[in-house]
């Protein structure tokens, strides 16, 4: 057995040699030694590769991934050894001053070594390394922990009453009593021991509550066919240099050992972390083959395609052309959602106006799905991030993500608008022009010397509808006065202009009636695989997830002339829509959504190049949001301009291209009349 050890050891000093290890090693020796101070335990971190561990070593590399503590005491046997020969930090005594640390650059990717909470049975004894992924959804202050203590003996005539013999390091795992506490007897005349507290080391500690990434489906309007699932948090120690390392809302792959914590009279499973990565997932690089083959017959026109999507989107759950608009401004926004390590996004907010909020609740529902982040708001739980106590007895600040902070890159369903109090409402207004949340942590309540102010960003957009018939008398606002030809009376107006597009609904109660509902809904429950249209190909949800997955990461650029046509009828909106009392009825960020939509329809459209035809579906939703709001202008939208026909076969399709073309004309000589001195030519000249 010695024999062997000592062949670990060799193994263990050549790895470090080959991976640089050694190098660091000594730079970190020179430090100590420079600052010419007594420590009590010098502290070092050791990356290591298991996979070439392994190679030099079978033992060595099974020690570092099932029996971590034995390999560390083997790494700390070199390094001791290292530091005597080369005389590297001469005020060192004994070995047990040496804490080492292992972090991993990753773990075999295989089966045993992935943690679920949702396995059985849950192997926590084990004390070896997992890897775990997951979401953050509360995460605590940076407090203190103990690091390591000197302990000496208090009979003054024990040998050990003085010297480094007793020094205890934390462990993974471990908690703070196991580190520090009263009732530890010398080895040698078992004599209480004494902390001498001039060498206590601190570090920092921070608790972060993270969920299995399945468990966002809970979070998720639409009831699927997949089976209902329960989930539970788990809570990951975050140590030293690795506090703050995490993010709410981030995902995460954290690399640790597994441990049971003693918490009042329940024991919880936590994670001791070792490293941390920001976890990506892999986006999709293609659409399927039914989409490829709609979008090639579909290039002569630069409409066709995104007709036919909006025409089909979503038919499972209602008609066919059914809330056309609304489809397209709910697929425009989930192209806009992102990546979840992007810092920032474009944002699309929706606020939908309509009698039928049974059919708009279910759209709504539906479409937030597509989205890995899309998230549903439950009215029972936090839109926006609030501060607890931990429940793991620290007494410090815990601070928990709200809907909004989950959905990071993505949507956050926030319900029906008028269901929410004014203080409520504020606080949304507030997020909506700033983009961030700040919570405050009273200093006394936790803890704490200080107060202290956190500021995250809300990186998501937010989708919501109020029902007009209702909005007026739940708030007893009647004597505001109409707003364009809608009652906006049910929030504020400035939290209206906010929200990007304001949509009004009412095809149902005008052109279906609730006899295609029923129709529908029959239909489907009698034959849920058939064709709903002899003229189009029926496309499936996770066609749509798939292209939109696709779309949201298209690079799109706007050329110069779609840049001129913008910015003309920015300036030439804002003109026939100021007066001298109100001033401008367009918000400081109208000429950014209308940027903002036009790539969109781009992406939709799977172009990589923003066309005029791209501006003039912006400029008309755009337009038609601002008369709902406002009335009308000189440049009149139709509610229907978007969708002026049933779109049944290729005959419609074509009429509604031309009737958008139409449209277009309209628009460059509004420009020409209203707007500034700019060269921007019609389709005859």
């Amino acid at each position: 057995m010695a024999a062997e050890l000592l062949v670990m050891k060799e193994a263990a000093l050549e790895y470090m040699d080959r991976s640089g290890a050694l190098q660091k090693f000594v730079e970190d020796c020179s430090k100590y030694n420079d600052s010419k101070q007594c420590y009590a335990v010098y502290r070092f971190l050791l990356t290591v590769n298991p996979c070439d561990i392994a190679e030099l070593n079978a033992t060595l590399g099974n020690y570092v991934l099932h029996e971590p503590m034995k390999a560390v005491q083997i790494f700390q046997s070199v390094c001791a050894r290292s530091i005597h020969t080369l005389s590297l930090i001469p005020q060192l005594q004994t070995e047990t001053q040496i804490k080492v640390e292992l972090k991993l650059t990753h773990l075999p990717s295989l089966p045993c070594y992935l943690l679920s909470l949702c396995e059985f049975p849950f192997d926590h004894s084990s004390r070896r390394f997992y890897m775990l992924e997951g979401i953050v959804i509360a995460m605590t202050t940076v407090t203190k922990y103990t690091q390591g203590a000197r302990f000496l003996c208090s009979e003054e005539s024990c040998p050990f009453s003085e010297g480094f013999q007793y020094i205890r390091v934390h462990t993974p795992g471990a908690t703070e009593s196991a580190t520090v506490r009263n009732d530890f007897v010398c080895n040698l005349c078992t004599s209480p021991l004494k902390e001498d507290m001039k060498f206590r080391v601190l570090g920092d500690k921070q608790l972060v509550e993270m969920m299995d990434v399945k468990c966002l489906q809970s979070f998720q309007g639409f009831s699927s066919n997949q089976p209902r699932i329960r989930f539970q948090s788990f809570t990951v120690f975050l140590r030293d240099e690795l506090s703050n390392k995490m993010k709410i809302g981030g995902r995460y792959r954290v690399i640790g050992i597994p441990a049971s914590v003693q918490n009042s009279s329940q024991n919880t499973i936590c994670m001791e972390s070792n490293s941390i990565d920001y976890y990506i997932p892999q986006s999709v690089f293609s659409i399927s083959d039914r989409f490829k083959s709609l979008h090639s017959m579909t290039l002569s026109s630069p409409w066709k395609f995104t007709a036919i999507l909006i025409n089909n989107f979503a038919s499972s759950v209602v008609p066919l052309g059914t809330y056309n608009t609304l489809k397209l401004c709910m697929l425009l926004s989930l192209v806009q959602t992102c990546d979840e390590q992007k810092e920032s996004m474009d944002y699309l907010d929706l606020l939908v106006v309509t009698s039928d909020t049974l059919i708009v609740d279910r759209l709504l529902s539906y479409s937030v799905c597509l989205v890995p982040r899309g998230i549903r708001h439950l009215t029972f739980s936090e839109l926006f991030a609030i501060v607890t106590k931990d429940e793991h007895g620290t007494g410090t600040a815990s601070i928990q993500a709200g809907s909004a902070l989950l959905a990071k890159g993505g949507i956050c369903f926030i319900g029906e608008l008028s269901s929410y109090k004014k203080d409520k409402l504020d606080l949304l207004q507030s997020v909506l022009d700033s983009r961030s949340i700040t919570v405050f942590i009273p200093g006394k309540k936790y803890g704490e010397d200080v107060d202290q102010q956190i500021t995250f960003p809300v990186q998501c957009s937010f989708w919501s509808f109020v029902a007009v018939d209702s909005s007026s008398t739940r708030h007893g606002q009647k004597d505001t006065p109409l707003i364009g030809q809608m009652d906006l009376s049910f929030a504020p107006a400035n939290l209206v202009d906010d929200f990007g597009l304001l949509i009004h609904c009412n095809e149902s109660s005008l052109y279906h009636p609730v006899l295609p509902l029923v129709y529908h809904s029959l239909r489907k429950a009698m034959d849920p695989e058939g064709p709903l249209s002899a003229a189009f190909p029926q496309f499936t949800m996770q066609d749509y997830a798939e292209l939109i997955d696709f779309a949201k990461n298209l690079e799109v650029e706007l050329s110069p002339a779609v840049e001129k046509l913008i910015h003309g009828y920015y300036l030439a909106s804002r003109r026939v829509r100021t007066n001298s009392i109100h001033g401008s009825k367009l918000s400081a960020s109208a000429l950014k959504n209308l940027i903002s939509l036009s790539k969109a329809h781009a992406k939709l459209s799977l172009r990589k190049k923003v066309l005029e035809e791209d501006a003039l579906i912006a400029v008309l939703l755009f337009e038609a949001s601002l008369t709902v709001k406002h009335g009308t202008s000189v440049f009149c939208v139709a509610p229907n301009a978007l969708f002026p026909f049933d779109l049944y076969d290729e005959d419609c399709l074509q009429q509604r291209d031309e009737y958008l073309m139409q449209y277009y004309d309209q628009l460059l000589q509004f420009i020409a009349t209203y707007g500034p001195a700019t060269p921007i030519f019609t389709t005859e000249e």
